[in-house]
């Protein structure tokens, strides 16, 4: 029978020669993602970590991000509680404040390998899937136990098959295009389904396979995940991953599929989610003019140095509005490093933005450029919820690198193909 990317990496993990949509099998993840919330997670499990240790000292990916550096002394203790509990149980895959934002750092460092499954206690694990990893979210009570037995169920999901052709046109990029998925097939539109990119992926760097990815948990999905081609060869390379050290898999010709769809992305065009739901898309001339308070450059979705540098090519020479916030997060400190040396930082200092440390804070709205009420943020992130940033009488409009480079020149929301 044939079978779909999800399906085999189950059966793989399970030792079953195939399996079924629909079925509850028991997996062994290579790795499982925690970040800030570690500190909770333990404390489920304390008298049982006590007894019977760590499964294994390699499963655990932990990386403190999402309140750096620590806003409080409520802060300060749970990271110090993940700090112990990384010394006690010798966990060997510990990132510290600054280091970057989970996401990035599973990728970056060499830890998410195609055809192997990565769980995490963070929605957003499915970003993996860039590498073709079989990545996805679960709660901590799964993750506390699969810190103990090393072991956790999955039920097989059906598949939505997405196939893609030609290339972007200036001015637009994927948050475009998986904002305009989004909005067409619903906030809902994936539940519990793989979602698997097909055709042209090969004009689609790593970096916006990852943005991609990123967001399927925003259309439901349990999976969003990519073929492993020659460019996803040579990233992982560059993260110290040599290719005999993984065994990429992917969907046979004739699976059976869910639901398919086609875009062509040379038709698209630059788009907008608007408050308080990501499907809410809309072309950005719809929002033009819209007044705005603060831009947001970063995040897991889009604080990569493509990303930045995209957003420094309509900002070069120029200034924003003194009437809004400007603030740029760089996924990780390696990114960091990168846009400092090229002097794509320098470009966004000189515009007028504020750069921050590597991490989440402003995103969920728990640390750094949470919103006044009545404010209104563009972000590059990847949720508009009431209140995601910190007030729930701001509002937050998502949209790409280059439309919130150029709507922070102008105050407004303004459609990047104007200014190149």
């Amino acid at each position: 029978m044939a079978q779909t990317f999800a399906q085999k990496v189950l059966a793989r993990s399970a030792g079953r020669p195939q399996v079924a949509v629909g079925q509850i099998v028991t997996v062994k993840p290579a790795h499982l993602l925690t970040h800030d919330n570690t500190s909770a997670i333990v404390g489920k499990i304390d008298k049982d970590l006590a007894e019977v240790g760590l499964v294994r000292r390699d499963l655990p990916i932990i990386v403190l991000d999402h309140v750096v550096p620590a806003l409080d002394e409520k802060t300060a203790r749970g990271h110090a509680k993940v700090r112990k509990f990384v010394e006690k149980y010798g966990v060997e895959n510990f990132y510290d404040v600054g280091e970057g934002i989970c996401h990035q750092i599973v990728v970056e460092k060499g830890h998410a390998k195609p055809g192997t499954i990565i769980v995490g206690s963070d929605s957003h694990t499915c970003s993996y899937g860039a590498v073709g990893c079989f990545a996805t979210g679960i709660d901590r009570t799964e993750a506390a136990a699969l810190l103990l037995t090393g072991e956790t169920w999955l039920k097989v999901p059906p598949t939505i098959k997405i196939t893609l052709r030609g290339q972007f046109t200036p001015g637009v990029s994927a948050k475009d295009l998986v904002l305009r998925i989004i909005g067409d097939i619903g906030a809902d539109g994936a539940d519990y389904a793989a979602v698997e990119f097909h055709g042209d992926v090969k004009n689609l760097s790593i970096e916006e396979r990852f943005t991609i990815a990123n967001m399927g948990v925003e259309m439901g999905a349990k999976i969003a995940v990519f073929p492993v081609d020659e460019r996803t060869v040579e990233y992982l390379f560059s993260a110290g991953v040599k290719r005999d050290q993984y065994q990429a898999l992917w969907a046979d010709p004739d699976a059976e599929y869910a639901r398919e769809l086609t875009y062509d992305l040379a038709e698209l065009e630059p788009v907008v989610a608007a408050p308080h739901t990501v499907d809410n898309v809309f072309p950005v001339s719809k929002f033009a003019g819209q007044k705005i308070s603060q831009c947001l450059l970063g995040t897991c979705t889009n604080g990569r140095l493509s990303d930045l540098r995209e957003a420094a090519a309509v900002l070069k020479g120029r200034r924003i509005s003194k009437k809004v916030r400007f603030l740029v997060l760089p996924a990780s400190r390696s990114v960091y490093d990168e846009a400092l040396t090229d002097g794509t930082l320098l470009t966004l200092l000189k515009a007028g933005a504020t750069i921050l440390p590597p991490g989440c804070g402003p995103c969920l709205g728990a640390h750094q450029g949470v919103l006044a009420p009545g404010e209104v943020c563009l972000s590059t992130s990847n949720r508009n919820f009431k209140g995601r940033m910190g007030c729930k009488e701001g509002e937050v409009y998502l949209a790409s690198p280059a439309t919130v480079a150029a709507s922070a020149i102008h105050g407004v929301i303004t459609d990047p193909r104007k200014e190149l």
